[in-house]
């Protein structure tokens, strides 16, 4: 951990104005460290690692805006080992519908993180179980049929089980916060509709939210992911910036394995299925993807496209080159699902060496 935080501290005073010396700001560290085997950032160095931990995402395509995050600091919130955890829990699952709040800003989305207490000796930190702070239910049926969002199906069921009547079972019914404290025991919290802003999906020129009720939600706050800064990491830290379009139309809403929506889109338009060499998913997919854009912007929330994000991010990789910095990206994730050739990051390859600060999986993975 030493050697983690020390390279940490040597960035952030390289990159940043900081009233403590280095030199002072080390030893102070290294003091901490064999006293308690873990140490406590800073709150300037806690935002400034979230940022450069954004700066450093290789899988995601936005990056050109990760000086604008604003980071809440909360953490003195945790669930204590050796407790009923519900009263910190409770506090947890308030401030994360408090961060939809905030990054939802009436439509105008703004980037936003919010880290809880870190896992330190002895002493795990709180983890949120969702994958983001809004998914909607995969309800199962007796026929092995999945009503809802057959990604959230385990997820579901660890609802019901914790107490969560499961809504109306209908295709969006929004899942309760499930959250897990040192014991390991999770507690269940359903959200406040006020912070839960949806938008209603319909194409141009058909009615497909009349029709299948058809919506998804605004603010995608990732939630199973640790950040990790200087060899801390905070296992719970929701973070969010803004859809691009093709996250929801050309996955959420199109894989077979999500709601799996081409097949309905083609026969809305009177395509012929009868053959995959007729493109039918293809035109399907450009369609279900106008439809969101076109959703979105009737809504008044902030959504960009692939095309836009795709020139943003060459943007954001001349930008850093200026300052001497290397930028890793995964092609796969850089590149859009739909249309990828016809973007410029589809033409060139990229340096994927993971750097730190950084999001990571839970097993330790980067993301």
């Amino acid at each position: 951990m030493w050697r983690q935080a020390e390279e940490f501290l040597r960035l952030h005073h390289r990159e940043e104005p900081v009233a403590v010396s280095l030199d002072a700001r080390l030893a102070s560290v290294r003091a901490e460290l064999a006293e308690t085997g873990t140490y406590r950032h800073t709150a300037e160095e806690l935002e400034f690692g979230a940022r450069v931990a954004w700066r450093n995402s290789n899988r995601c395509i936005g990056r050109l805006y990760w000086r604008s995050l604003r980071v809440r600091d909360l953490r003195h919130l945790t669930v204590a080992a050796g407790t009923t955890g519900g009263d910190g829990a409770a506090a947890i699952a308030e401030e994360c519908a408090n961060h939809l709040r905030i990054a939802t800003n009436g439509g105008r989305i703004r980037p936003l993180i919010s880290v809880f207490a870190p896992d330190a000796p002895g002493r795990p930190g709180p983890r949120i179980h969702s994958e983001q702070l809004i998914r909607y239910a995969g309800h199962r049926t007796a026929e092995g049929r999945i009503i809802g969002d057959p990604r959230n199906a385990d997820l579901t069921d660890l609802a019901i089980r914790l107490g969560w009547r499961g809504a109306g079972r209908t295709p969006f019914d929004v899942l309760p916060l499930i959250i897990e404290g040192a014991d390991g025991e999770p507690l269940m919290f359903p959200l406040p509709s006020d912070c839960v802003l949806e938008v209603p999906i319909d194409h141009p020129e058909r009615t497909w939210h009349a029709q299948w009720g058809l919506r998804w939600h605004a603010v995608p706050a990732v939630s199973d992911m640790c950040l990790e800064i200087g060899g801390i990491r905070y296992p719970a830290a929701p973070f969010n910036g803004w859809y691009m379009g093709t996250e929801i139309g050309a996955r959420d809403l199109a894989d077979a394995g999500r709601y799996d929506l081409l097949p309905r889109v083609a026969a809305s338009l009177g395509l012929d299925t009868g053959a995959e060499r007729s493109l039918w998913k293809d035109r399907a997919l450009v369609e279900l993807n106008r439809a969101v854009l076109y959703s979105f912007d009737r809504a008044g929330v902030t959504i960009t496209d692939h095309h836009a994000e795709s020139r943003r991010f060459l943007q954001h990789l001349a930008r850093e080159d200026r300052k001497g910095r290397e930028v890793g990206a995964d092609w796969s994730w850089i590149v859009p699902p739909m249309s990828g050739s016809t973007t410029p990051v589809f033409h060139r390859s990229y340096d994927t060496t993971e750097r730190s600060p950084a999001f990571v999986r839970r097993g330790g993975a980067p993301a």
